[in-house]
């Protein structure tokens, strides 16, 4: 399995060539803006799938068909091609698109599957994705994962790179989550699921210094996007990955706001969303894990680009945790039958917080920081408001997290807001 950088942050690596597909060629044909409904499910993870996750494990399976019935494909295409590996001859050390793809296909087999096979399409295989051969192996599936690495080695696989067209392979795949089938994928396996203005990369406060900009860059650092996007699976909001381990929530809103996105889902590691009939308008989710989702409202925010820096005032954040829904026609959140509403009693004033998008220049930074301070907030009994600041400056960021008379956080434990509804964030420079 490929090795991740601190808590869950890979740096993806790009060429020119790359940014070069992505900003010469406009999308022809690419696949349809509006999917029809589907009888399928989404499994999105933000990133660092533990091996012992049944219940994430268990959900893809069961989608699949159930134990001893699900047959998994399984797509490493965002992992680099055996040519590129300098360890692909070690079973032990290898971290490539075929090792990792029996990786899988081994663990799904562990978890109760039926049957779980690598699909044969990467970098080096790219022909494949039109083969009919192929196509006929995903045909025999009942469900599908994509691994994590570089999304927009899927787009050069089984899009047609910069004409962004569906393979056979991709097509097949299509047709199978409209006809029930469970399409499943972590950190680049669920990003590559996005609709329009699919994010490349970035770090937060980068993001609000400077913008976003279309292509995908060697600086890391820069906030890119692909405005055609990605499989178009997940369309009713911007989606991002790795978001508290990697602060990720800064360069999500500021996306949001640049492209006209009125609603982003920032998924959380280890964490799935499961996304009942997506693309309809029955469209329903649900989270299962260990951490949660945020979802950010960007419909009543403001968005200022004085002098002085660009802002953003009263975007609505929610947080979703194990077993709470969320109804995206209808912008609820429906908890979970056995959270209870919390009565914070807390009197402790909300902690500093220096570093609220976990700054990779940061020794000494903390992950999930925006939601500690926002959770820090919903247990105070005599805060409204809280402020967090960016540990870079020039400018320096300040964000407030502000909860009104119709805030409500949810608890299981009686003293811990786990869920947490309605409250307002705003970003200001400082």
């Amino acid at each position: 399995m490929p090795s991740a950088h601190r808590a869950g942050r890979t740096v993806l690596a790009a060429s020119t060539t790359l940014l070069l597909a992505l900003t010469v060629a406009p999308a022809a044909a690419a696949h349809p803006a509006a999917e029809p409904r589907s009888a399928g499910s989404l499994v999105l993870v933000g990133g660092g799938l533990k091996d012992d996750n049944d219940p994430v494990y268990g959900e893809i399976i069961d989608r699949a068909g159930g134990k001893g019935r699900a047959r998994i494909g399984v797509l490493t295409a965002a992992s680099v091609p055996e040519s590129q590996d300098p360890n692909a001859g070690d079973p032990a050390t290898c971290s490539n698109s075929a090792c990792n793809g029996a990786y899988y296909a081994d663990l799904f087999t562990r978890h109760g599957a039926a049957d779980a096979e690598w699909i044969p399409v990467d970098l080096d295989h790219v022909a494949e994705a039109d083969s009919d051969r192929v196509v006929a192996q995903v045909n025999s599936m009942t469900g599908f994962f994509f691994g994590g690495g570089d999304q927009y080695r899927y787009v050069t696989s089984l899009l047609h790179g910069s004409s962004h067209t569906d393979s056979k392979v991709l097509a097949a795949i299509r047709a199978k989550l409209a006809q029930g089938a469970v399409v499943a994928g972590s950190s680049a396996g669920a990003q590559i699921a996005a609709g329009a203005d699919m994010i490349t990369g970035g770090d937060s406060y980068e993001a609000l210094r400077d913008g976003s900009a279309p292509g995908y860059f060697d600086d890391a650092s820069k906030l890119g996007y692909l405005p055609e996007g990605g499989f178009g699976f997940l369309r009713s909001g911007l989606l991002d990955t790795h978001t508290g381990t990697s602060g990720r929530e800064g360069r999500s809103l500021r996306l949001a706001a640049d492209t006209g996105h009125q609603r982003v889902y920032a998924l959380e590691e280890n964490t799935a969303l499961v996304v009942e009939h997506p693309g309809s308008p029955d469209e329903s989710m649900r989270v299962v894990g260990p951490q949660g989702l945020a979802v950010f409202d960007l419909r009543h925010t403001r968005v200022s680009r004085r002098d002085g820096g660009w802002s953003l005032i009263g975007a609505t954040y929610d947080y979703l945790t194990d077993g709470d829904r969320y109804e995206p026609r209808r912008w609820r959140v429906r908890p979970a039958s056995d959270k209870k509403r919390l009565h914070a009693r807390d009197r402790t004033p909300v902690p500093a917080n220096d570093d609220v998008f976990y700054s990779l220049a940061d020794d000494d930074g903390v992950p999930y920081s925006f939601r500690g301070t926002a959770r820090a907030l919903a247990q105070s009994a005599g805060q409204r408001e809280a402020t967090a600041t960016t540990f870079e400056s020039g400018p320096r960021f300040t964000v407030t997290f502000h909860k009104d008379r119709h805030f409500t956080s949810l608890t299981n434990d009686g003293t811990t807001a786990d869920t947490l509804i309605g409250m307002t964030v705003s970003i200001t420079p400082k």
